[in-house]
């Protein structure tokens, strides 16, 4: 198959070393025919990727630095991250049909809310426009607090208690008709750190209304997502993206993904799904991902698989290569071409000014 090979260009105040982005050949065309671009974390380096398409219909990729930045999602004029010990609400400051540089959206961190390191994970906005967290460090759902560093929502009854140990490592939320609905764990551990101990089979999925677990039997599941009547996950432990059966509880393997999964967002039809080259620690060792990897004379990548739900095909990806090894999360931003994002690295943050009419 023939590649679209783009090495990302420096951006204004930009430290970060040159790398590759390397893509299937249609996967411009793709973005170009579902009008859409692309949002991805990667706290491995403190990244902000956003993709989309030049006016030429090349690959646009525009990078900013936060640290820690994990959890990613949309708003109607723009999106959440979270990072190190705050939420950012990143808002689009270009009206409509306003162009810069060729870019159509500008999205400035215009509201952030101090949390702490709570290492939040999933993101969702409920019904009401409420902000909800993956607590990770606590074990719990959380949303923001004008006067302190969350609020809970909901924790697992198995919990004796809401602790900064991430006993568990809730990782995943799953939002259904706007509300909190399910929940991803690596393990039922009620100590410190537990969870490292059910890495290989311990996973479960939690019904959030009715306190009972749906799903056990996984293996290290991120990224629980209902859509098209399905609750879809990532089994990250052995590589396989699939839905939950309710009635059965049993996993239905869709495809097999070459990388440690992490981030899944729909787009109608097709899957983004976030992968990441395997770390050499305790925590992502010996697991079955491992011996699938080898019987499949496969290696880890780091990028994006874009899976057709009607096939089971992935049938276009996005690999990164050089200094990203990882991916927490990722996001379309539909109706967008060409976005750009400000930080606080360079001094546009304090240049660009907007009135609200």
């Amino acid at each position: 198959m023939q590649n679209n090979e783009t090495p990302a260009s420096p951006v204004a105040g930009s430290d970060m070393p040159i790398f590759e982005i390397t893509t299937s050949r249609h996967f411009t065309a793709w973005l170009a025919q579902q009008k859409l671009s692309m949002a991805l974390t990667t706290y491995q380096i403190g990244k902000l990727f956003l993709l989309g398409l030049k006016g030429n219909g090349e690959l646009s990729i525009f990078e900013r630095t936060f640290n820690r930045c994990m959890g990613l999602c949309p708003t109607p004029n723009g999106f959440y991250m979270s990072s190190l010990h705050q939420v950012w609400r990143f808002e689009n400051i270009f009206r409509k049909g306003e162009l810069q540089d060729d870019y159509d959206r500008l999205y400035v961190p215009q509201l952030g809310n101090t949390t702490g390191d709570l290492d939040i994970h999933d993101m969702a906005v409920d019904a009401d426009g409420r902000l909800i967290f993956v607590n990770t460090l606590f074990g719990c759902l959380a949303t923001l607090s004008e006067t302190h560093s969350f609020k809970p929502l909901w924790r697992p009854p198995f919990l004796s208690k809401l602790a900064a140990e991430d006993r568990c490592h809730l990782n995943g939320l799953a939002m259904k008709d706007g509300r909190a609905a399910y929940v991803t764990l690596v393990g039922e551990s009620d100590v410190v750190d537990g969870w490292r101990q059910h890495r290989a089979g311990g996973g479960i999925v939690m019904d959030v209304n009715s306190n009972e677990v749906v799903a056990r039997g996984l293996s290290m599941p991120h990224s629980p997502r209902w859509h098209q009547g399905k609750l879809w996950l990532l089994n990250s432990g052995t590589g396989e993206f699939g839905h939950i059966e309710l009635d059965t509880g049993r996993f239905v393997p869709v495809t097999f993904c070459a990388g440690y999964m992490r981030g899944l967002y729909f787009h109608g039809d097709y899957a983004l799904i976030g992968t990441s080259k395997s770390r050499k620690n305790r925590t992502f060792s010996g697991l079955a991902l491992d011996d699938a990897m080898k019987s499949r004379k496969a290696e880890a990548r780091c990028g994006v698989q874009i899976v057709d739900l009607r096939s089971g095909d992935a049938v276009h990806w996005l690999a990164i290569e050089g200094v990203v090894d990882e991916l927490y999360d990722v996001i379309t931003l539909p109706g967008v071409r060409c976005p750009m994002a400000l930080g606080f690295k360079t001094d546009e943050i304090g240049r660009v000014l907007s009135i609200e009419e």
